[in-house]
């Protein structure tokens, strides 16, 4: 993990949530909007999701980032615990669905303009999540 630690105003080091390191909700408001901009324009993503209005989705997908990188808890208090690969388990999440998934994931991090090396470290953890959803192989 990257080290985002730095010296108060009283000398003593603090150390920073990647959250807050990275803009805090501002930024994850921005990601999750930028990733269902592409997921509506994706005609295999797309059809996973149930509902027309992808905008009750973006909130969950936001609530779950911004626990995962120490933000507020807001998705456990409201959904309980994430447990994506259960979730996710009723769509078939193929390769090419993964890679889709992760190409506007990836877009809507670059969107965010995250500095090195937090950019990488995010683009890593969604990388390492989209591989574990598969469930489907052609």
């Amino acid at each position: 993990m990257v080290d985002i630690s730095g010296s108060g105003e009283d000398g003593h080091e603090e150390v920073a949530s990647f959250y807050e390191a990275i803009g805090g909700a501002e930024t994850f408001a921005t990601i999750a909007r930028g990733f269902y901009r592409r997921v509506a324009a994706d005609p295999v993503l797309k059809p996973m999701y149930p509902e027309d209005d992808l905008g009750p989705a973006e909130v969950r997908l936001r609530m779950f980032l911004e626990q995962y990188w120490g933000g507020p808890t807001t998705y456990s208090e409201e959904r309980g615990h994430p447990r994506l690969r259960m979730r996710h388990m009723a769509f078939a999440v193929t390769p090419d669905a993964r890679d889709r998934w992760l190409a506007c994931m990836t877009g809507a991090i670059d969107d965010a303009g995250l500095p090195e090396p937090l950019r990488d470290e995010f683009v890593d953890y969604v990388t390492r999540a989209a591989f574990a959803m598969v469930n489907t192989f052609e």
